[in-house]
C-alpha cells in the first residue's frame, strides 16, 4: 500500500446506475492516480440499502489494492464523515406529469439536508460535485445550506456536455476526440446549455476553420448536444448512466490535477459576475485548475453575437430555476 493518506469520497445514490458505474473506477485508482489510496463512503436511501450491500460485496471481490475501507450507510452524518470529496448523484428523477417546480421542491429538500450534513461532518476543505438533476440549482441549494463551507468548493457537472460536444466535433472533422480542445459549456446542464464551438480547437486550429460548414455548427451541432440526453433515453429506454459516471470522474480528476497548459475544462461554479453573468447562480464556465488545487475561470474569451444570445437564454433559465426553488422551499437562494 502506498504511503499517502487516503482520499475519502462520499457517494450518494451509490447503488444506482450512475453510482454503480463510478464506484469501481474510483476504487481502482483511475481517478486520483495509481499510488493514491481511496476510501469510500457509500450512501443510499432505505430501498437501496439491500442493493448497496451487494455493491460492497462486489468491491470486496475486486480486491482493489488502493481501496482502504468502505462505509455503507443510509445515515447522512455517517456517510459524509471526514469526506474529502462528496459526489452527490442521488436525486428524484422527473416523472411524467411532474412540473419542474415539483422536481425542484422535492430535490431541494434532499439537497438542503445533504448540504447541512456535509457542513457538520465532512472535512472543512471538502469539495462537492453535484450530478443529480437539476444539478446546477441542486448545487446552489446544497451550497446555501452548507453554512460556512467555501463556495468555491461546490460544483455542478457540465462535463458530460463537454464530452458530448468534443465527440461530435471530432466526428464532423474526421478527427479523434483527443485532438479537440478548449470546448466550453456555458450555463445550465439542461437543453439550454451552450456548447461553445467558437473558441474550440481541433488539432490546434480553430474549429470554425476546420469545420467550414458553419450552418451545421449553429443549427445541428448546438441542438444535438443540447438534446443528447433525450436521444439516449429514446434509444436505450433509460437515461445516461455510464457516460454520466465517466463525466463525473473526469470532473473530479480535472479539479484534482493541474489543467494542461493551453486547455481548460467545463464545470458549473457560483457566478460572481464573470462574463456579465448574474451573480449567485451556479453557471457553467471554462475553468483551469492550478497546481495548488485552486481554480480560476478562463478570462478574456471572445464571445460573438451568436454566443451571447445562447448564453443569455441559459442564464435566464437558471435565474428562473433559482426563483422557483426559492419559492418552493421558502428559502432565499
Amino acid at each position: 500500500m502506498a504511503s499517502k493518506s487516503p482520499i475519502r469520497v462520499a457517494v450518494t445514490g451509490a447503488a444506482g446506475n450512475i453510482g454503480y458505474a463510478a464506484i469501481f473506477r474510483l476504487a481502482s485508482g483511475a481517478v486520483f492516480g495509481p499510488d493514491q489510496p481511496v476510501a469510500l463512503n457509500l450512501i443510499e436511501v432505505g430501498p437501496g440499502l439491500n442493493a448497496l450491500a451487494g455493491v460492497v460485496m462486489e468491491l470486496q471481490d475486486c480486491a482493489f489494492p488502493l481501496l482502504t475501507d468502505v462505509v455503507a450507510t443510509g445515515d447522512l452524518n455517517e456517510g459524509f464523515k471526514d469526506a474529502d470529496w462528496c459526489l452527490l448523484i442521488g436525486a428524484v428523477p422527473r416523472k411524467d406529469g411532474m412540473e419542474r417546480k415539483d422536481l425542484l421542491g422535492i430535490n431541494g429538500k434532499i439537497f438542503i439536508g445533504q448540504g447541512e450534513a456535509i457542513a457538520r461532518n465532512a472535512k472543512k476543505s471538502v469539495k462537492v460535485l453535484v450530478v443529480g438533476n437539476p444539478c446546477n440549482t441542486n448545487a446552489l441549494i446544497a451550497l446555501r445550506s452548507a453554512g460556512n463551507l467555501p463556495a468555491e468548493n461546490f460544483f455542478a457537472m457540465t462535463r458530460l456536455d463537454e464530452n458530448r460536444a468534443k465527440s461530435q466535433l471530432a466526428a464532423k472533422a474526421g478527427a479523434h476526440n483527443s485532438v479537440v480542445k478548449n470546448v466550453a459549456i456555458w450555463g445550465n446542464h439542461s437543453s439550454t446549455q451552450y456548447p461553445d464551438f467558437t473558441n474550440a480547437l481541433i488539432g490546434g486550429k480553430p474549429a470554425t476553420q476546420v469545420i467550414t460548414d458553419h450552418a451545421w455548427l449553429k443549427e445541428t451541432f448546438v441542438p444535438d448536444v443540447q438534446k443528447r440526453g433525450a436521444a439516449v433515453i429514446k434509444a436505450r429506454g433509460a437515461s445516461s448512466a455510464a457516460s454520466a459516471a465517466n463525466a463525473a470522474l473526469d470532473t473530479l480528476r480535472s479539479l484534482h490535477f493541474p489543467t494542461p497548459a493551453g486547455d481548460w475544462h467545463s464545470v458549473a461554479v457560483l457566478s460572481k459576475g464573470d462574463y456579465g453573468i448574474s451573480p449567485g447562480i451556479m453557471f457553467g464556465y471554462p475553468l483551469r485548475t492550478k497546481a495548488d488545487g485552486s481554480w480560476e475561470i478562463v478570462q478574456g474569451l471572445p464571445i460573438d453575437a451568436f454566443s451571447k444570445e445562447k448564453i443569455a437564454i441559459t442564464e435566464k433559465e437558471l435565474l428562473e430555476e433559482r426563483a422557483t426553488a426559492s419559492e418552493a422551499l421558502g428559502l432565499k437562494l
